[in-house]
């Protein structure tokens, strides 16, 4: 149920939007998921303030917003590490605690990380397009209006059904957190088309560091570093270009330049060059979180692994209990 509440938004920050779990179903129809980028982060905070998993709140980048809403609220902010303040009461991320009616929320300097997750007990209660609130920036619909957050805009939101006081007060721990690093490894499986790429390119995409390049948007993550070669037929050179096929998040498309490029959640529906490996699901948040310049490596798991990384993930960030 929508009630008369409102959050207020005095400053956007760089960019901020409005973000649910994704617009799953319509990329038959070339329409992406969208979506938090951070899908861990994003749920952390839906659970800190006891919302559905799906519950739609912020996502902020880089810089964070000011802002205030129209009754007492628990919020619940995670991801990236910013300074916070309600008032002049300093709010630490992670946690569950009240934003008191009228009181402003304001992010400070960001000690680290890319992105952070606002989230509102009772969530934002924007009209859906296409089932979701997702913002989908290139295509101009969801969320608020299908843009980024600007001074001056309300967003409704839901009713609570909650005590904010009595509710207050949980930590997601550490030990639950992703592993964010500005040099982190990433976990992937070879493949679907690890056959048009050299002995060579595989071993230098295994074996090198890639940077984040300021080129990068939530479409996807382009990379800087040594070339990956694509594989010849009939004595000639790889060209980088296959038949189009489907494309997923974290899934790893290499041009004819040899440059990597991520796949993110705004994501194409289908993709003409050849994919050298996919990025587990369960490590796309540390992707999520880093800035340009910023480096990762590769590493490649076997399928047995893989299953086992997604199971571990599924019970700690998807199916966890309560938050202490």
């Amino acid at each position: 149920m929508v009630s008369s509440d409102l959050m207020e938004i005095l400053d956007p920050g760089f960019l901020s939007t409005v973000q649910d779990a994704g617009r799953y179903g319509w990329l038959r129809y070339g329409v992406p998921p969208s979506g938090p980028l951070d899908a861990a982060a994003f749920q952390a905070a839906n659970a800190l303030v006891e919302n559905a998993p799906a519950a739609a709140g912020m996502e902020i980048t880089w810089t964070g917003p000011a802002l205030r809403i129209t009754r007492d609220a628990l919020i619940a902010v995670c991801g990236a590490d910013f300074e916070l303040w309600a008032g002049r009461r300093p709010v630490p991320t992670w946690h569950s605690v009240v934003l008191r009616a009228g009181e402003v929320l304001r992010f400070g300097t960001r000690r680290s990380g890319a992105r952070a997750y606002l989230a509102v007990d009772g969530g934002i209660a924007l009209p859906p397009y296409l089932e979701s609130q997702a913002t989908y920036l290139p295509g101009g619909f969801g969320g608020m209006e299908g843009r980024a957050l600007r001074a001056g805009d309300h967003l409704p939101l839901h009713r609570s059904q909650l005590d904010p006081f009595a509710a207050a007060g949980k930590c997601w721990s550490l030990s639950r957190r992703p592993a964010y690093s500005a040099k982190p490894v990433l976990r992937v499986i070879l493949g679907p088309q690890a056959e048009a790429f050299t002995q060579e390119g595989i071993a230098a995409f295994l074996s090198n560091a890639y940077s984040l390049s300021a080129a990068s948007d939530r479409m996807g993550a382009r990379l800087h570093g040594p070339a990956i070669a694509h594989a010849g037929h009939a004595g000639h050179a790889g060209t980088g270009s296959s038949i189009s096929d489907g494309v997923i998040a974290g899934c790893i498309q290499v041009p004819p330049d040899g440059q990597p490029i991520i796949m993110l959640a705004d994501h194409q529906s289908t993709g003409g060059y050849p994919k050298i490996a996919v990025v587990l699901r369960a490590d796309l948040p540390l992707l999520a979180q880093l800035l340009p310049g910023d480096q990762m490596r590769f590493q490649a798991l076997d399928a047995v692994a893989s299953r086992r990384s997604i199971t571990w993930n599924r019970e700690v960030i998807s199916n966890s209990p309560a938050p202490a």
